[in-house]
């Protein structure tokens, strides 16, 4: 049996950031879909929706916290898991953390491989507990 490509949408105002977990990403297996803001992540998501989202918390446009909130509003999206990145010392409420779908927020500067790890875990292709 074949199993379809997951797809992740990443969203981040930083190119390196974006060329880094693409990268990493990719040579996991992924389809990765790159947005440099939030406006043209929700237009990339809503046009065709993909397995998981990665977020910066600060962009142009719209940012993590505002798209989460349209993703969540949105049939076609509402139940895509979000991760999202933020640099130290922006805090995420709850409310915005359980309103925006965000399962969970990595601090930067973070390891790809913990971005990896996450996707892997929230897409359930790695057991939890072997993490």
């Amino acid at each position: 049996m074949i199993m379809q490509q997951k797809r992740i949408l990443i969203a981040d105002d930083e190119t390196h950031i974006l060329n880094v977990l693409s990268i990493k990403l990719q040579n996991a297996g992924f389809a990765v879909i790159p947005a440099e803001d939030g406006l043209l992540a929700w237009e990339l998501a809503l046009s065709d929706p993909p397995d998981l989202i990665i977020t910066d918390y600060q962009m142009p446009g719209l940012s993590g916290v505002e798209l989460c909130a349209r993703l969540r509003n949105h049939p076609a999206t509402a139940d895509i898991p979000v991760i999202m990145l933020t640099a130290r010392g922006f805090a995420i409420s709850d409310k915005e953390v359980v309103h925006g779908n965000v399962r969970r927020v990595i601090d930067k500067p973070f390891s790809p491989r913990e971005i990896l790890a996450a996707a892997n875990e929230l897409l359930e292709l790695v057991p939890a507990a072997s993490l």
